[in-house]
């Protein structure tokens, strides 16, 4: 999940001109999507300021020059990173895991006894540093039925690469772990070598695939999915930006899959090709 909070901070170090900030602002929402009004100039000040120190920069001018250099497409990245923090937790908004427990899994287990294809893919589209997904899979390891006779996958993607590299590492400090049930940390994490971290086991990550990738840009997926989830990413879009990806997610859903999306956000544009089932739990229409 990408999630932007302003913080004030002391601009005495480095100058920071409206016009640099508006030229870094175009820069994410071409990038990202994210829409950062002035009232966020103080929090991207503090984001970068870092940057500019490791960079051995003098100003925010200079930092812009670097961007518009031949080595401004792979610092565009790092630029995207520190812009975008990752807040997450296991288990967040828990009605959508229940859901997928009694709900969207017995779909999927019916439509199979029709088909005779035991296939299921899910999609965690802002993954962050991976809590979702793993939760995901523990409902499937959990709750599905003979999973290990199924083809079942789940992709985790995120824009923020430090994120996805965390994701693949699967290991978190014990308080993170707060919100999984006594139960499901028994059965799905260990200690590491060391004690002071809880490493995911081998069947939960071997479900997660993690990878890269920008929802405004190409997405090179196979599709089609039974489940997305969506959830605290398109709050930061303008209105435009988050129709297309309603209508993007439409199509890579199966109609009669299942879309949950964060409790800030809504999707009534999307009658069309939605209908609101439950709490941000959204179905595909079709047939």
């Amino acid at each position: 999940m990408q999630a932007i909070a302003a913080q004030p901070t002391d601009q005495k170090e480095f100058r920071f001109t409206m016009k640099e900030f508006r030229y870094l602002s175009a820069i994410v929402y071409d990038q990202a999507g994210i829409v950062l009004k002035d009232q966020k100039k103080n929090m991207v000040y503090s984001r970068l300021v870092r940057r500019l120190r490791e960079l051995d920069l003098k100003s925010f001018q200079e930092y812009c020059q670097l961007l518009e250099s031949d080595r401004g497409y792979e610092e565009t990245g790092f630029l995207i990173n520190a812009i975008t923090t990752n807040l997450t937790k296991f288990f967040r908004e828990n009605h959508h895991f229940e859901h997928l427990a009694q709900v969207a899994l017995k779909d999927v287990v019916g439509q199979s006894a029709k088909t005779g294809r035991n296939r299921l893919r899910i999609w965690s589209a802002g993954c962050s540093s991976g809590e979702e997904p793993y939760s995901i899979a523990m409902t499937l390891s959990a709750n599905f039925t003979r999973l290990s006779a199924w083809d079942a996958k789940i992709l985790a993607t995120d824009l923020d690469t430090s994120m996805v590299a965390r994701g693949k590492e699967g290991r978190y400090r014990p308080e993170d772990l707060e919100n999984v049930p006594a139960s499901y940390r028994k059965r799905y994490f260990s200690p590491s070598p060391c004690g002071q971290e809880m490493i995911a086991s081998d069947s939960l990550q071997k479900l997660i695939t993690f990878k890269q990738l920008n929802l405004l840009k190409y997405w090179p997926l196979k599709g089609p999915f039974d489940v997305i989830f969506c959830r605290n990413v398109m709050i930061y879009f303008d209105e435009q930006t988050k129709s297309k990806l309603i209508h993007r997610f439409a199509q890579m859903l199966k109609p009669g899959g299942w879309l949950y999306i964060g409790h800030s956000e809504s999707i009534l544009d999307a009658d069309a090709q939605f209908k609101l089932i439950g709490r941000t739990t959204y179905c595909r229409r079709g047939t």
